[in-house]
């Protein structure tokens, strides 16, 4: 059988690149297609498709999509990862990740926290079902114990949200500098990819250079990134609940979502002190910690993929001839071939 993997931006990889290694390990082909957006990262051995005519006739059986949207014209079952975790960074927006658009026929949640919703709305529309299976970048998380003795020196890692009103990432420039010149900390720093302003990058770049216990990154890479540092300065980025996962602690800067699994604060002139707390694991924070991501996710076997494979077998076999139609998406549908400029009708 052959699977298709379609990425929209450079975290698309850390996502999907577990799912191919099970694909493979099952003995089935699998192939990228990207999006002009997403920067070509691929590497020797990974098979790439550029048109959508070579999309036809490689005929997958299913498309794996971690973003919002796939197009509808792929043949295949449409399945949805997801590119993060339900954060809720605006008080308005605690709907917009169950926002269902009817582009797939299967979601695979998470965990509880993402479940519950969509099971609802499965019920109420009825064109799509959903999964717990646990988020398929994951199992990089877990392929090998995580120890969490402290790094010496302490290495602290930044990461920002890229949505505007909410993310950290102009007002932490001077309060990082001020802190990599006064504490002995290493900093690691890593953007979203969205985070694309370059006099902004430029600034970062800057300070790399001008401190030698600061490293710039563009982008991370997922756990292994994670494991080289002890606690997360953040604001309200999904992120923060990807390094929970590890059992480490996160300061945040004005979360918009605060909880006591957090150490969150209001004013720059208390970040350094909320650090220094988060470097001795409080165990009521750890035990916070604890409790947040078991809701969030609970796997840790390193099988939500096999889980994710299974999911889209059973759908096949036991749901996929019975459910509604999806909605027409007339309106969508014209988008979604002006964006790939593609008009056949088969």
């Amino acid at each position: 059988m052959n699977y298709l993997l379609f990425a929209t931006l450079s975290y698309s990889y850390g996502i999907l690149r577990p799912l191919q290694d099970e694909i493979r390990r099952r003995g089935h082909r699998v192939a990228w297609y990207l999006e002009p957006s997403c920067p070509d990262m691929l590497v020797q051995g990974e098979e790439r498709l550029t048109t959508i005519e070579q999309v036809k006739e490689f005929n997958p059986v299913a498309v794996f999509a971690p973003g919002n949207y796939i197009p509808h014209f792929f043949p295949g079952v449409k399945v949805a990862l997801f590119h993060g975790y339900p954060i809720f960074k605006r008080p308005n927006d605690r709907y917009s990740h169950f926002r269902i658009r009817g582009w797939f026929d299967i979601y695979c949640t998470q965990g509880p926290a993402a479940t519950e919703p969509f099971k609802k709305l499965e019920k109420k529309l009825g064109f799509f079902k959903v999964y717990e299976t646990g988020w398929a970048k994951n199992d990089t998380f877990f392929d090998r114990p995580t120890d969490n003795t402290l790094h010496n020196p302490p290495t602290i890692l930044y990461s920002t949200t890229f949505t505007k009103g909410i993310t950290s990432v102009y007002t932490m420039l001077p309060v990082i500098r001020q802190l990599a010149q006064k504490r002995d900390w290493k900093w690691i720093i890593i953007f979203h990819p969205k985070l694309t302003d370059p006099a902004l990058l430029e600034d970062y770049k800057k300070l790399e250079a001008d401190c030698p216990n600061v490293t710039f990154k563009r982008f991370g890479e997922g756990a292994d990134t994670y494991r080289q540092t002890d606690v997360m300065l953040c604001d309200s980025s999904s992120i923060i609940i990807e390094y929970m996962l590890l059992q480490k602690p996160v300061v945040t800067f004005r979360n918009t979502n605060p909880g006591p699994w957090l150490l969150d604060v209001h004013e720059t002139s208390e970040i350094e002190v909320a650090i220094d707390k988060a470097l001795t694991y409080p165990p009521e924070l750890m035990a916070e910690i604890s409790k947040y991501i078991n809701n969030q996710d609970p796997y840790r076997d390193g099988r939500n993929c096999a889980r994710i494979l299974d999911a889209v077998d059973d759908f096949i076999a036991n749901h996929k001839v019975s459910l509604k139609a999806k909605p027409l998406n007339l309106v969508r549908k014209y988008k979604m071939r002006k964006r790939f400029n593609y008009w056949r009708l088969k």
